[in-house]
């Protein structure tokens, strides 16, 4: 059972700007060094390592050691989950609700991005709605399951339909820019990975945003139905 104190720690390492930055640059699946976080907070290396050991403290990080290296990253798909839970609740705040819409990053971010493993922005919700519509997955507040045509579906794309063990196997994660739900757990990390394998989707460098290729246009809307899948290319090249 999770006591007052606990969860009061959890809340206090995560009410730290810094700690949060480092925290969303880990949001892509990535394991990045002390060095590499510290620039990401913009905080000194000793500030980053008791900032580090906070999280790591608090269940948040695991440490991964390489030779004379270590890498850190995100510590479960579930911190994954509660950092895009915050992310949604954060932009909810009624003095942000008429801010004015940000740069082409965030543009790039909103339409298609990794949610630590699996596919979250516009897109992603997308073809969640477009499964949900046709049968092929249930999504509700507890989990969600995926019906026999589901999986025949995705098998026909050529997903590896993952066995339930050892995580959850489908659930509904609040997409923070969408506020409506994406696919998550071990077949959301399935679909993502097969996404990546196709050619429809690619990773952009320094960031959680994946640019959408040709072949991806037309792929998603064959089998997902979405059919404005906008070109990213430009739009994250005038951003970097």
């Amino acid at each position: 059972m999770v006591t007052t104190a606990a969860l009061a720690e959890t809340a206090a390492a995560l009410g730290e700007p810094a700690r949060v930055a480092m925290l969303g640059a880990l949001m892509d699946g990535r394991a990045l060094t002390a060095g590499e976080l510290a620039t990401v907070a913009g905080v000194a290396p000793t500030t980053a390592s008791g900032h580090l050991a906070r999280l790591l403290e608090a269940g948040l990080l695991a440490v991964e050691r390489q030779g004379r290296h270590r890498y850190h990253r995100l510590a479960s798909p579930e911190v994954a989950r509660v950092l895009e839970g915050l992310m949604a609740l954060s932009a909810m705040r009624p003095e942000l609700r008429c801010a004015p819409r940000t740069g082409p990053r965030d543009a790039a971010l909103r339409e298609a991005r990794t949610c630590y493993d699996h596919l979250a922005g516009r897109l992603a919700v997308g073809m969640a709605d477009a499964m949900v519509s046709r049968g092929q997955i249930q999504l509700s507040a507890d989990g969600g399951a995926l019906t026999d045509d589901g999986a025949c579906f995705l098998r026909g794309l050529g997903v590896a339909v993952p066995e339930a063990r050892g995580r959850p196997f489908c659930r509904p994660c609040l997409d923070w820019s969408e506020r409506r739900p994406h696919l998550a757990g071990a077949l959301g990390a399935a679909l993502c990975s097969r996404c990546l394998d196709l050619g429809w989707m690619r990773r952009v460098p320094g960031s959680r945003a994946l640019d959408v290729t040709p072949a991806g246009r037309l792929g998603l809307r064959q089998a997902f139905g979405l059919d404005r899948v906008a070109d990213q290319s430009s739009t994250i090249s005038a951003a970097r």
